[in-house]
């Protein structure tokens, strides 16, 4: 059951985490298990060849699912990226990517999640992410 509403999250991460601003990572759905957002792709984000960065698919993804587990749990910054493992299946154009992120498994401690990445228009991902957060005991919070 979400505990934390899109506008919730939006709020937490303008005021905890300023440095995922650059990202303009937009929310456009949240359920139970999965989110789905778009990071619209400007200059920054490209690399020679006019592709979407690495980096910045990275970033998308461990921000987004970072967001969707504390949907789950409520807000709670020190829980942390302990795993991000990510496949790059095509070439991304520069064009908005949208992230299809689930939790897979959300446990007491950790949390395990996945998400494919598109761009806009396209039926083929063009990246696999899977993702492990570690959630810090209650007391700790």
């Amino acid at each position: 059951m979400a505990v934390m509403s899109i506008e919730e999250l939006e709020a937490f991460r303008a005021a905890h985490f300023s440095q995922s601003d650059p990202l303009n990572m937009k929310i456009e759905r949240l359920d139970e298990t999965s989110m789905r957002v778009r990071m619209p792709v400007g200059q920054k984000d490209l690399r020679p060849g006019g592709t979407v960065s690495g980096p910045s698919l990275m970033f998308l993804c461990d921000a987004a699912f970072y967001l969707l587990v504390l949907s789950r749990i409520g807000p709670v910054p020190l829980a942390v990226t302990t795993n991000l493992n990510i496949s790059f299946m095509r070439r991304p154009g520069p064009v908005d990517v949208i992230g299809e992120a689930r939790i897979l498994k959300l446990g007491q401690r950790l949390a395990v999640g996945d998400m494919l990445l598109f761009s806009d228009g396209e039926d083929d991902p063009v990246a696999h992410c899977q993702m492990t957060y570690a959630i810090p005991p209650k007391e700790k919070r």
